[in-house]
């Protein structure tokens, strides 16, 4: 009787002890709340993230947010990294975050021209003008230099106003898979014709989630459970992207179904998501090899110095570590 007795009062201490407080986790992205960020807004939804412990807190980004210095600076403890160029170049810097897990296996980018005969390849538009941005100079440009011979003769300036490509039939502007090309749709009610250009080989990883190296050295646990949640939620998505979507609306009030439901189309069509490493070891998946190659060819060009430690600029732990789970 006494022993029950005990046995009762332990369980119910037990059971009268408080949770243990959540892990916040201030996660910025690096735009507005759109399709290509729905399965972190997916598995914020559905309390993927609150069921393993974390209070994810999505910090909606914009033309003046500025992702790696938010980081290094404390004001978010994780973040989005919009291509390889990000962590590549914190790593040039001496900034110690890094990759942990890459749910685009493809870059976005593209150049996309009117429905033209002359223009069928990346080839077709060498000595043609081409409207880039500023960042893009020292971005993919020097990639399309040294594979397809363009110039910087063919540069004209994109200042993120589509009029001037909507206007000129023979103009020829980088673009977002997901972003300019449906735009022009809308605004000019023609369909561009679009040159994804990770098709061409253009190597690199997309829409990674970035984390600071002292967060890995301390709290190894938060950010498993963020890559666990996150991957979860990105297949969730790509189910069912409701809940996710009613999240996106709620942040970016100017954004539409119409928009929503073509970006997460071309995620699909184009294999941006489940290709390449992804599909051959899990969603979000990265590797030594495909790191490498990116790399080399951007060394190659002089965008990085021969001998850069490129390895700081990823953890493939988190994800293997996910796999291995899933098996």
């Amino acid at each position: 009787m006494i022993r029950r007795t005990l046995l009762s009062f332990a369980i119910l201490a037990a059971l009268l002890q408080p949770a243990a407080a959540a892990t916040t986790v201030r996660f910025v992205t690096d735009w507005k709340a759109q399709a290509e960020h729905g399965g972190f807004y997916q598995a914020l939804a559905e309390g993927l993230y609150a069921k393993r412990g974390l209070d994810v807190k999505i910090i909606q980004g914009g033309p003046d947010v500025n992702v790696p210095q938010l980081l290094a600076g404390g004001a978010a403890d994780f973040g989005m990294g919009s291509n390889s160029f990000i962590s590549l170049n914190m790593v040039r810097t001496g900034v110690p975050v890094r990759a942990v897990m890459a749910i685009f296996q493809k870059d976005p980018q593209v150049l996309m021209s009117h429905p033209r005969r002359d223009i069928n390849s990346l080839a077709d538009m060498r000595g043609k003008p081409v409207l880039v941005s500023s960042a893009t100079m020292s971005a993919f440009w020097p990639w399309l230099r040294a594979k397809f011979g363009f110039s910087d003769k063919q540069i004209r300036k994109y200042t993120y106003n589509l009029a001037p490509f909507i206007q000129d039939p023979n103009a020829i502007q980088e673009g977002y898979l997901t972003s300019e090309p449906f735009t022009v749709q809308q605004q000019a009610h023609f369909t561009p014709k679009i040159f994804l250009l990770s098709d061409y080989g253009y190597p690199g990883y997309a829409n990674m989630v970035l984390v600071p190296q002292k967060w890995i050295d301390t709290d190894r646990k938060t950010v498993q459970a963020f890559v666990d949640a996150t991957r979860d939620g990105w297949l969730h998505y790509l189910d069912d992207p409701s809940k996710g979507n009613a999240l996106i609306k709620k942040q970016n009030p100017d954004i539409t179904d119409a928009i929503l439901k073509q970006a997460l189309d071309k995620m699909k069509a184009h294999d941006m998501i489940l290709s390449g490493d992804g599909r051959a070891f899990g969603l979000g998946s990265m590797t030594q090899v495909q790191w490498k190659r990116f790399y080399d060819t951007m060394a190659a060009e002089g965008l990085y110095p021969k001998g850069l430690d490129y390895t700081k600029a990823y953890d493939l732990s988190f994800v293997r570590a996910t796999l291995q789970k899933f098996q």
